[in-house]
């Protein structure tokens, strides 16, 4: 893992969401919020707030893929769909080998470039 800390960049993340007129949390974010129906301005922002997702989440689910597309040099790759602590669910790269539902695994976001175009921010729970 890299400290970005010792660089002047900014260490990768992934953003939620959260509408300021009630407080619910989402990810990702919606255009009008799923509670009290409260628009998101997609440019300014105006009335959401945004926050890291990271920390420690609970592994709900999970699956191997085998069938990966030209280019990778591993055999298969590891997903699964998590629950951080307050709630909000994502999906993601596992980096464990024996991944078991229920699990507590940590979350750290790196930035892909395994497809064409512009790098993106993915999340990795291990």
């Amino acid at each position: 893992m890299i400290d970005f800390s010792m660089y002047d960049v900014k260490a990768p993340e992934i953003l939620g969401y959260k509408c300021l007129t009630c407080g619910a949390l989402h990810y990702p974010a919606p255009m009008i919020c799923s509670k009290c129906s409260s628009r998101r301005d997609p440019v300014t922002g105006k009335r959401w707030e945004t926050f890291p997702l990271e920390g420690p989440v609970t592994l709900l689910t999970w699956t191997r893929v085998w069938n990966l597309p030209e280019g990778y040099n591993v055999k298969y790759l590891l997903f699964g769909i998590v629950e951080f602590e307050n709630g909000l669910r994502a999906s993601g790269r596992l980096g464990v080998d024996e991944p078991r539902t229920g699990m507590k695994l940590n979350t750290r976001v790196e930035e892909s470039d395994e497809r064409p175009g512009k790098p993106v921010n993915v999340f990795v729970f291990e």
